[in-house]
């Protein structure tokens, strides 16, 4: 090989490995352009199309307290400030953990086929809900009511058990705790479908529910739960460095001085309070958190601390699209939209892999 072609050779693998480093930022940039966009197409669109700048300056007066003259009917600012906004922003919320959460559960298994339901968050919080909604008391606590709360403590009481069976989150446990997840799902899904057969009249309540929906989202719900999701995911982002360390597997973890039972009871304690957060907040939606962090980790590699806010960026955005395009034709339920959008897409990325992923 001549000396040109050696040179030529060597500086289109210094591009692409400049390429490579860039690509993040890019990533991260274009995702929180994507976010901004679809923030703002939300708060617009809907049943009734509302002027982007009326919007604008409405969020500016109402929300940053600037002084802006008000050329817009009331009607306009009641569902800017009652309806869209705060379902949006809880979008936002929601989709940042899922992904979050998803991204975690995947590290900490090694399964890219793990999602935040893998433990039986699920069907723990679905069962939750649905003795909330059987219940015939009317109980709301700062805008949640009583599915909201047992969906809640649904969640958190079933990976609570997983965890307890499985005997803790020590060396060589993952494969235990994965068995013991998808035996106590089972077990309280069997539970749901008793409460479904009891249900009568309250049926279609608990299906909804099952399907996720943000039609109920508002300030008071937002206020409590948001910040339960968002601390959750920050503090998981600031342990990505424990989240690399545990890809390596538990051994190579230890030999790097990490103490490897807590930190993984660290996440996966923080991974299922958020994943709570976000079904109390909005239901069981799928797919966010499977197919999200799926595509980051594809585009990027597998280094947590990539994967991770790219993750919620993505996450956030997909669910304002899911949700604008679920409610533009009535008010069906986001999970429907998001697994019309993340199935085909995740069975797509299969067929890319047949000869298996790995993280």
């Amino acid at each position: 090989m001549s000396t040109t072609a050696i040179g030529a050779a060597g500086a289109a693998k210094v591009a692409r490995r400049a390429q490579h480093r860039n690509r993040p930022l890019l990533l991260g940039a274009g995702g929180l352009v994507l976010l901004l966009v679809a923030v703002a197409v939300g708060i617009v669109f809907g049943n009734v199309p509302l002027p982007l700048a009326d919007s604008v300056a409405i969020i500016a007066h109402r929300v940053l307290g600037l002084e802006v003259l008000a050329t817009w009917p009331a009607s306009t600012e009641a569902i800017v400030m009652e309806l869209r906004l705060p379902r949006v922003l809880t979008a936002l919320v929601v989709g940042t953990g899922l992904a979050v959460a998803g991204a975690t559960f995947q590290g900490i298994l090694r399964n890219p086929l793990a999602d935040p339901y893998v433990l039986g968050t699920a069907s723990g919080a679905a069962l939750g809900a649905a003795i909330g909604i059987l219940i015939p008391v009317q109980v709301a606590i700062v805008g949640f009511g009583l599915a909201n709360i047992l969906a809640f403590a649904g969640a958190l009481l079933a990976v609570a058990v997983v965890y307890r069976v499985a005997g803790g989150a020590g060396p060589g446990a993952m494969t235990t705790i994965l068995l013991t997840g998808y035996a106590v799902g089972s077990l309280l899904a069997a539970g749901l479908a008793i409460a479904m057969v009891l249900a009568g009249n309250n049926l279609r309540q608990i299906f909804f529910y099952l399907l996720g929906s943000l039609a109920d989202a508002s300030w008071a719900q937002l206020l409590i739960g948001g910040p339960v999701i968002l601390i959750g995911s920050l503090l998981i982002l600031l342990r990505g460095r424990a989240l690399n360390g545990l890809l390596l597997g538990d051994e190579a973890a230890h030999h790097l001085g990490m103490d490897v039972r807590r930190e993984r009871a660290i996440l996966l304690a923080l991974a299922t309070l958020v994943t709570a957060g976000a079904v109390a907040l909005a239901g069981l939606i799928g797919f966010v958190g499977l197919v999200v962090p799926h595509i980051v980790r594809l585009l990027v590699g597998p280094n947590a601390r990539l994967v991770l806010p790219l993750s919620a960026i993505y996450g956030a955005a997909f669910l304002i699209a899911a949700d604008l395009v679920a409610r533009i034709p009535g008010e069906l339920p986001v999970g429907v939209m998001t697994a019309l959008a993340g199935a085909p897409l995740f069975i797509l990325l299969l067929r890319r892999a047949r000869g298996g992923y790995a993280l």
